[in-house]
């Protein structure tokens, strides 16, 4: 493999999620964006190779994926007449917007956003999971039917329907207004905890542990608790998952085997984000409101890593929690 490809590969991994997201919000419609993603990266091995890596690869990648859909687009012209020229503006209109680095700081984060759409009350809970591990995460179509223990062929089945429902019902791709983020946060907290626990315990391939979908997870977490703050189901999950990721240095031996919890070289776990965990804890626990069982799950998960050694774990709590 050549440096260039090496390096598409390393971009591929990094960033085909935000560019997939980027462009189902730009062109509508997932298939499309989908083909536009896998075009705009051939179309990256080719001209990378000669004109060098772009200073924005993400930006580059989006930008390529787009015109090559209007290119498709335009090819189509007989059979969308009508919603052509709207469908072109609209996608160019944007397209100056999309390349802002900050964009993935903001309350608009185009991955949020499309966890909503997939998160969409009008879909099946099923239906959020998988199209979130599918369309958000990465993962292949074999990987989220053996998730879901289920042929491959049934679960790209369900998908196609699941984005046939979104497209004919004309789900909006969006972050519902507050008045709708209470009714469908705990479906959209549901995935992005499924999000973990599909990189904690990987149900596909030779890795027990992905610590990307781990970290995405967290900071779609993240994400979550800026867009509502001193919610005790965000806070609390947000909490969990911290601290599950902190112990995730001692979880696999240099033999690849799973270390179970009383077993794991305390000294490895991470302190830093052992804290932040155990201040979410107190304020899901403090703050106002329904307890979460997210934050009852964090507060067992604080009980376990406060403990030095095995012995000083304070199971009494533990069963009372």
């Amino acid at each position: 493999m050549g440096a260039i490809d090496r390096v598409i590969e390393e971009v591929f991994r990094r960033e085909a999620g935000r560019v997939l997201a980027t462009l189902i919000r730009l062109l509508g419609d997932f298939d499309l964006a989908e083909e536009a993603r896998q075009e705009a990266f051939t179309a990256a091995i080719e001209q990378w190779a000669a004109a060098g890596v772009p200073a924005n690869p993400r930006a580059w990648l989006i930008r390529a994926g787009q015109n090559k859909a209007v290119d498709r687009i335009r090819r189509e012209v007989v059979f969308r007449t009508k919603i052509l020229d709207r469908e072109i503006a609209s996608a160019e209109a944007d397209a100056e917007a999309v390349f802002d680095d900050e964009d993935d700081d903001t309350f608009g984060d185009d991955r949020l956003r499309l966890i909503f759409t997939c998160c969409h009350p009008a879909l099946s809970a099923e239906a959020h999971v998988a199209l979130t591990l599918r369309e958000v995460c990465g993962l292949t179509t074999q990987a989220v039917a053996r998730a879901f223990l289920v042929s491959e062929e049934t679960m790209a089945q369900r998908l196609v329907r699941a984005k046939k429902k979104i497209r004919d019902a004309g789900i909006p791709y969006e972050t519902p207004e507050p008045p709708l983020l209470n009714q469908r946060i705990h479906g959209v907290l549901a995935v992005v905890y499924g999000v973990f626990t599909e990189g904690y315990a990987v149900t596909a391939g030779s890795r027990l542990v992905d610590a990307e979908l781990c970290g995405e997870a967290i900071r779609l977490g993240r994400l979550l608790d800026e867009l509502l703050p001193a919610n005790p189901a965000v806070l609390g999950l947000l909490a969990l998952m911290l601290l599950h990721d902190a112990r995730r240095p001692a979880r696999v031996s240099q033999d690849g085997d799973v270390i179970l919890l009383e077993d794991q070289d305390r000294t490895l776990w991470d302190q830093a984000k052992i804290a932040e965990g155990l201040a979410l804890v107190d304020r899901a626990l403090s703050t106002p409101g329904q307890l979460s069982p997210y934050a009852v799950q964090a507060a067992i998960a604080a009980l376990h890593v406060r403990a030095r050694k095995k012995e000083d774990t304070d199971w009494p709590q533990i069963v009372g929690l």
